[in-house]
């Protein structure tokens, strides 16, 4: 695999059968989303388990990723489905109201709405496509006026210009599906609409409890989607191992036109700070029901790739769309035609940087070693995978093989660019290991004799975080 960026699919209806599961997987998918907003737990169980399965069968390491549903701020459900909201009617959001809407009232499933609102606010619902003015709040109450109308249907979302909901970001269906989803042991946890370090804090000690009959740690990744966010970001990334760059409600909330810069400020930031990145939302919306994506969606996965993400994801058009395997094709060519024309820098990324750990200084060694000597590949043997995570913080031409002896290391090491993970033996003695890293390697056919390599590994052997060792080699 010469591709560096890695491709997140979402399963759903399209994508759950066996046959289809394995094509996307052939295809290049790294880590599959369970989508917790939909589905039953069993039903996650369920994917999970053939995940596992599919990806045994291929010899592929995929890791999973449960995506939590987070509060619901939605409108209720209206007599016939849907009603068609005119500019400059009036409309009532009612919190009380348990019966069906209509043209002029419908109920919240977000019940705090009056609460969080005051005259002069706008709120926007279904993805900013409709807009509202508060009028007044009277009770339970929010009455507005229709700013920008449209169809309206059961259940879309609300969102409030410029932040200020005080929905929690874990809810009771939260912290139960955070147990569904450690009880198959996912490699990663994404929490929607985290508003500081407190709430990723919070979910990672749930998930932690919850994983203690296994001794399994999901990585947490926030889903940075809502205003407040913006100013903690530092501060979550510091409680998290990576970010989404969730770009749908982000966008509603901030504005449109402000997304682009974040998706670049963040994705730069979560480097710096030695986490991961995944960026999200309609990066090939078209190709839900075409067979080919729009120029415009080719250039925005292309630039999410030359920001420098860890992997690039898709929702409906896996989940729901008519060509799941094309989709993930196309991406798959995209992100590798875009990483051809990167530019390493190497050099500049060391020139003022201080290591205070052994580990995190070898790392940095191999990859400058690599890139100066023109090595064919950079072999990292790794218990925990810290020093694959390192590495692939940094932009290189040369390929990171990350060799563990955890199956679970190894999964997660699927979301990390550039980074190709493998398993293999537990081996005492160093010697011995070095030798069959390079055996592993030459089976493959990633090394050939006379290719050069850098590898590094810990002695004593099979201690996290132990790696002492930089060893420039050429295969015999």
């Amino acid at each position: 695999m010469s591709r560096a960026t890695k491709i997140v699919a979402t399963l759903g209806p399209a994508s759950s059968t066996p046959e289809v599961l394995e094509r996307m997987i052939r295809a290049g998918v790294d880590v599959v989303r369970l989508n917790f907003s939909h589905g039953k737990a069993q039903d996650h169980i369920d994917r999970a388990r053939l995940v596992r399965e599919i990806a045994a069968s291929v010899g592929k390491s995929v890791a999973i990723m449960a995506d939590l549903q987070g509060p619901k701020i939605r409108v209720g459900k209206f007599e016939n489905g849907k009603i068609q909201l005119v500019n400059g009617t009036r409309f009532v959001l009612d919190a009380a109201r348990s019966e069906l809407g209509n043209e002029e009232i419908v109920g919240l499933d977000y019940k705090e709405l009056p609460r969080d609102v005051k005259p002069g606010d706008t709120l926007l619902l279904n993805d900013g496509l409709l807009v509202l003015t508060v009028d007044v709040v009277r009770g339970s109450q929010v009455i507005t006026t229709v700013k920008l109308g449209g169809e309206l249907s059961n259940n879309k979302g609300i969102n409030k210009q410029g932040g200020g909901l005080t929905a929690p970001a874990l809810t009771a269906k939260d912290m139960e599906d955070i147990k569904t989803a450690v009880s198959f042991q996912c490699e990663y946890l994404a929490v929607s609409f985290p508003k500081n370090a407190t709430d990723m804090e919070m979910a990672r000690q749930l998930a932690n409890v919850a994983g203690e009959p296994w001794r399994h740690k999901p990585g947490m990744i926030a889903k940075i989607e809502r205003y407040e966010a913006i100013p903690q970001l530092e501060a979550i990334l510091k409680a998290s191992d990576g970010i989404m760059v969730a770009r749908g409600d982000l966008a509603v909330e901030v504005g449109n036109a402000a997304v682009p810069a974040l998706q670049k400020r963040m994705i730069r930031m979560a480097r710096e700070l030695d986490k991961l990145t995944i960026t999200a939302t309609q990066m090939m919306e078209s190709m839900i029901v075409n067979p080919v994506p729009t120029r415009a969606e080719v250039s925005d996965v292309a630039n999410a790739v030359l920001d420098g993400t860890d992997a690039v994801m898709l929702s409906a058009e896996t989940a729901a769309g008519k060509f799941p395997v094309e989709t993930i094709e196309q991406m798959a060519a995209i992100a590798q035609e875009a990483e051809g024309a990167e530019f390493v820098t190497i050099d500049t990324d060391f020139a003022n940087r201080q290591f205070g750990r052994i580990d995190q200084s070898i790392a940095m060694g191999a990859l400058f070693t690599a890139h100066h000597l023109g090595c064919k590949a950079i072999v990292a043997l790794t218990e925990s995978g810290s020093t694959a995570l390192w590495m692939s913080r940094h932009r290189i031409h040369v390929p990171i093989y990350a060799m563990t002896t955890q199956a679970v290391s190894q999964r997660k090491m699927s979301l990390y660019r550039n980074v190709r993970p493998l398993l293999m033996p537990a081996f005492d003695d160093r010697d011995t290991a070095l030798r069959a890293a390079e055996q592993l390697l030459v089976e493959q056919g990633v090394l050939m004799p006379g290719d050069t390599y850098a590898i590094t590994c810990g002695e004593p052997m099979g201690y996290p975080g132990g790696t002492n060792m930089l060893k420039v080699c050429r295969v015999g």
